[in-house]
């Protein structure tokens, strides 16, 4: 007997392609879409309120912003600020919760305590949805801040984008190759410069102003503005492949508990071509000073496709392009293998 399949906590009515939570707040942002195509499917950000219902964690929809024909692929948050990466733009967008005043709870069928849960066939309710739904008390408004191209390739696509440690840069990286740096919120460029033969595929801005960047020519690499400090080698002290290439998928800074003026830098490493019997992918953790490799571990055989720190520094996430999630230990890159729902987990992971 397999199993038993967690409570879903939440289920879109779109592709989904960017997850942010707002810790402060308690809230859940979510976001995608069916693109520019005229196929029937919305595009929008959805923003949930995250509560602990009887132990288990429980969502309800507070507001549904429509981004008409531009889907979000990507998303960073600073605040209460949000910059979504729409095709080849950067939109900033500034939500904000307030009480409502003399005003009833809207209740919707399906949006109870399981939040906005939608049986199959049941697409009249989320067009009825939308600002319409909310928690007693709390209303939430999104405002359309400043809106600019960030990636000019043939086929523009702003892959992912990052806030510095203090909200007042963002970094950009798309398939151009090029990152570039913008002030907030007037997105004036500050900096712009090729990192990459060919796509960028993650970047991460530590707290010293290095910026990391990963790319699809296989090469991770770290900068001080538009200087090369150093390239990423983990395969130094790690496992060697003769025939297997690899690139790097994904990098994150996280915190040393219990240090909080040193870091970790964590890498995820995929093989560059897909093989009918797949070879493992691999975690790495660097030191966030010297960027040496500190231990690489296996991380299983399915393709990882993104990668979270937890708050505190203490878990990552992993998440899979089959759409399974992992977590390990930041410190030993031990896996985690919780019992029931993995909640315990998931909610130092997320809150």
């Amino acid at each position: 007997m397999g199993r038993r399949r967690a409570p879903e906590l939440y289920r879109a009515p779109f592709p989904l392609y960017a997850l942010q939570v707002d810790p402060s707040a308690g809230l859940l942002i979510a976001a995608g879409g069916g693109g520019a195509a005229k196929t029937g499917i919305k595009n929008g950000v959805h923003f949930l309120q995250l509560e602990q219902i009887n132990g288990r964690l429980s969502a309800s929809l507070l507001h549904s912003h429509d981004t008409e024909t531009r889907a979000t692929m990507n998303l960073a948050l600073a605040g209460n600020i949000l910059a979504a990466g729409q095709d080849a733009h950067c939109q900033l967008l500034r939500f904000q919760t307030h009480q409502q005043k003399g005003k009833n709870k809207t209740e919707k069928a399906g949006c109870k305590e399981q939040g906005p849960r939608q049986r199959k066939g049941a697409a009249p309710v989320e067009k009825k949805s939308g600002a319409e739904t909310h928690q007693e008390g709390v209303e939430l408004s999104v405002e359309n801040l400043q809106a600019v191209q960030t990636d000019f390739s043939p086929d523009p696509l702003q892959k992912v984008v990052c806030f510095n440690h203090d909200n007042t840069l963002l970094a950009t990286g798309g398939t151009d190759g090029y990152v570039r740096v913008w002030k907030v919120p007037s997105l004036e460029k500050v900096l712009e410069f090729r990192a990459h033969e060919g796509e960028i595929e993650d970047l991460a801005l530590g707290p010293d102003g290095k910026l990391v960047t990963v790319g699809w020519d296989l090469k991770a690499s770290v900068w001080q503005k538009d200087q090369l400090v150093t390239q990423l080698h983990w395969q130094e002290n790690g496992p060697t492949f003769s025939n297997t290439p690899y690139r790097y998928q994904a990098c994150r800074f996280g915190q040393v508990p219990d240090q909080p003026a040193r870091l970790r830098l964590f890498t995820v490493q995929i093989p560059h071509k897909r093989l009918r019997q797949p070879p493992p992918c691999y975690l790495t953790a660097w030191d966030g000073s010297t960027f040496l490799p500190l231990r690489t571990k296996s991380c299983g055989h399915e393709v990882i496709s993104c990668l979270s720190v937890s708050e505190s520094g203490t878990f990552l996430g992993l998440g899979t392009v089959t759409g399974s999630v992992a977590i390990y230990i930041a410190f030993s890159l031990q896996g985690v293998f919780p019992c029931g729902c993995c909640s315990c987990y998931v909610s130092d992971l997320l809150l």
